[in-house]
């Protein structure tokens, strides 16, 4: 039963929850936030609701771009290069971002008479965005049960894996991972040195998919 919906930005994540749980899903939301790569993921975003055949909508959040401050708000030469370990990377959160979208999604999704949200975090993002990490789930789950008239659910299933095991989720599923985005610079390509570009290759590596992503320095 179609009773869901899903948060995707259009990266390897959000892309691979879709499919996982495509016949849950009624309503697949977008946020444009302004960050530098919103423009090159989003597209992806539209294109898997389309080719399932589920709605999507994106939300413009332009205030975040306005009052934020984050390395990703502030162009693609603002975004530190480096693993996801170094201290140079916490530049890169947005403050309390999931908060604000999934609050959002919360509201939509009742107001459509829908009792999940799906979101795609997942146990790499733990330490470095506080947003992501279970306890908030967990808290923001029990805020959307209480908050809600029809007591909806916050379902993040990849919690507590790696973003390698999503990949291999994906393989199982036969995604296409090429025609996903990752990078948080936004330029034409993929720069491949920055945390999410490190990250996915990583990723694509452990689960043995062929890594097909056009990079700068390819």
């Amino acid at each position: 039963m179609k009773d869901s919906v899903i948060i995707v930005s259009g990266g390897m994540d959000s892309i691979t929850l879709l499919y996982d749980k495509k016949d849950e899903i009624a309503l697949g939301i977008s946020f444009d936030y302004g960050s530098n790569h919103n423009a090159k993921e989003i597209p992806y975003a539209e294109m898997h609701c389309k080719r399932l055949g589920i709605k999507h909508i994106t939300i413009k959040l332009d205030f975040m771009h306005q009052y934020f401050k984050s390395s990703l708000l502030d162009g693609s030469n603002a975004i530190p290069e480096g693993h996801y370990s170094d201290d140079n990377m916490k530049s890169t959160v947005v403050p309390f971002r999931n908060g604000i979208m999934l609050s959002i999604a919360i509201g939509i999704a009742e107001s459509h008479h829908l009792s999940k949200v799906f979101i795609a975090n997942h146990g790499g993002d733990h330490t470095i965005y506080p947003d992501c990490r279970p306890e908030f789930i967990s808290s923001i789950n029990a805020a959307a049960n209480t908050g809600t008239f029809i007591n909806v659910s916050v379902i993040a299933p990849y919690t507590n894996i790696t973003k390698g095991d999503i990949a291999k989720i994906g393989k199982r599923l036969g995604l296409d991972y090429s025609e996903t985005w990752s990078c948080y610079k936004g330029n034409e390509r993929h720069c491949g040195k920055c945390g999410t570009c490190i990250e996915r290759k990583e990723a694509l590596l452990e689960a043995d998919i062929i890594d097909t992503t056009l990079y700068e320095d390819s």
